[in-house]
């Protein structure tokens, strides 16, 4: 980490489900592991102010529920430096406690004080307080988080995208996608580019197929509401496995410092064409999800989506990136798979499958598999897979998603976020599913592989993840 000035982290949402769950952990990790500056203050933010020692309560009992071990003994390194104020107000002569509160810290921290707005809000929050921070010039020179989902549309997104720059600065722009944030999935820049093994084979002429497969067996019950205004096309799709595909398809960056990975991201992202929802996208909901508390009777909402994206490029024209994700399936991992090509026989004998796969999940395992000779006196061929747990490489210690993220943003490395840029180029490919050529969802049972449909669009290759195929992952870790 480089030396960092005194930081002020300004927890908007601090007591909401996403602050516990993720954030606060989050900062936790950072604490624990000296990945903070000497200085630095945690101020929570609401509609109504509380007394720190109430704030300070709800620190350690999300700690205490959601963080891990490491988390929960740096709960004082949290609680000795916070506190709580009203949020900004969006009335022109009511600024709320914030501004007070922050010329405050200024005087006990530093008048170099850095400010970072962290704004873990449902999104239809986000104009708003964007609107207050701007109208009460608490922009300059601060940094800003946003949660996905950044717009829920292409209009939308533009709305809030011309919004933000208003306000900020490109380069004060922080959009979190957590997926990018996977040890793992940095790790697939790493395998590819320093290393000719892979990096050599990373186009058409060797892979036949990408699979991005982000099977859960989570239930929505506790989120009903939510999720039936979103679904996993909109909750999943358009932001992590649209940014994972693209991480897979971008050319070799110009350099590896900062903003190079990102800008190849970017392109890759602008060369996806539009989803074709007649032949490429598969939707289903799982039996009974109609029947959950705050679900319409006849919701058409996606809890399945399956979608063959082709990406237009040179290196990749041609071949299928699949993408999976649902709810209620048989298994829980999250996977990216290079198909090999291979002959189809071999000394009269079936070849394969050959292929490079990398779980995301934790710190991620690079597998191998290859066709082989199995052992014994006949040529008899037979598959074999080299497995590399990445937790086993030492002496690495991985951060958690969040924790990662949360780091970069104090550095200023956007390298792992998502730009305006990109963000457009995937509303762009994925806006017909919007319209009126957006499938049906079709039933599927609740622990299955999801719809049927959905296997004609790996034809002739399958799933890789099937039948008793989990990498144990938490869908949201």
């Amino acid at each position: 980490m480089p030396d960092l000035p005194p930081l002020a982290l300004v927890l908007h949402g601090a007591r909401g489900d996403l602050s516990k769950r993720m954030v606060l952990p989050a900062l936790a990790t950072l604490g624990a592991r000296g990945l903070l500056p000497e200085r630095w203050a945690l101020l929570g933010t609401g509609r109504r102010s509380i007394p720190d020692d109430e704030f300070a309560d709800l620190v350690r009992d999300a700690l205490s529920e959601f963080g891990d071990e490491e988390a929960q003994g740096a709960a004082d390194v949290l609680t000795e430096r916070l506190a709580y104020c009203q949020d900004v107000s969006a009335s022109d002569d009511d600024p709320g406690d914030l501004p007070e509160a922050l010329d405050r810290l200024r005087g006990e921290l530093g008048e170099d004080l850095l400010v970072v707005h962290y704004l873990a809000v449902p999104p239809e929050s986000f104009a708003g307080i964007t609107r207050s921070l701007h109208r009460h010039g608490l922009t300059d020179g601060v940094r800003i988080v946003y949660e996905k989902p950044y717009g829920t549309s292409p209009d939308s997104f533009r709305e809030l995208d011309a919004l933000v720059h208003e306000a900020f600065d490109e380069e004060q722009v922080f959009r979190i996608d957590h997926f990018l944030g996977k040890e793992a999935t940095q790790n697939l820049h790493v395998v590819r580019f320093a290393n000719e093994l892979f990096g050599g084979a990373w186009n058409r002429e060797h892979v036949a197929q990408v699979q991005v497969d982000v099977p859960e067996t989570l239930d929505v019950a506790d989120r009903a509401e939510f999720y039936d205004a979103t679904g996993a096309s909109l909750d999943m799709l358009v932001t992590h496995l649209f940014q994972v595909a693209a991480t897979v398809a971008m050319e070799p960056p110009v350099g590896l410092a900062a903003g190079d990975l990102l800008a190849a991201r970017d392109e890759a992202l602008a060369r996806f064409r539009p989803l074709d929802p007649a032949h490429d996208v598969v939707l289903g909901q799982f039996e009974g999800y109609r029947d959950l508390d705050d679900v319409a009777d006849d919701s058409s909402t996606d809890t399945f989506v399956a979608a063959r994206l082709w990406v237009d490029s040179d290196r990749w024209r041609g071949v299928p990136f699949v993408l999976r994700t649902g709810k209620r399936m048989a298994a829980s991992a999250q996977q990216v798979t290079l198909l090999l090509r291979a002959p189809d026989r071999m000394f009269g004998q079936d070849v394969g499958p050959n292929q490079v796969s990398v779980s995301l999940s934790g710190s991620g395992t690079l597998r191998v598999t290859t066709t082989v000779k199995r052992p014994g006196p006949d040529l008899a061929l037979d598959t074999g897979t080299l497995s590399l747990p990445l937790a086993d490489v030492e002496p690495g210690r991985s951060l958690p998603p969040y924790a990662g993220l949360l780091a970069d943003v104090l550095a200023g490395d956007r390298t792992l976020f998502t730009s305006a840029e990109g963000l457009a180029a995937a509303w762009e490919a994925f806006a017909p599913l919007l319209g009126d050529r957006r499938p049906d969802v079709q039933p599927y049972a609740p622990g299955s592989w999801g719809p049927a449909a959905a296997d004609a669009l790996v034809e002739p290759f399958g799933w890789a993840l099937g039948p008793d195929d989990s990498d144990g992952s938490d869908p949201k870790g």
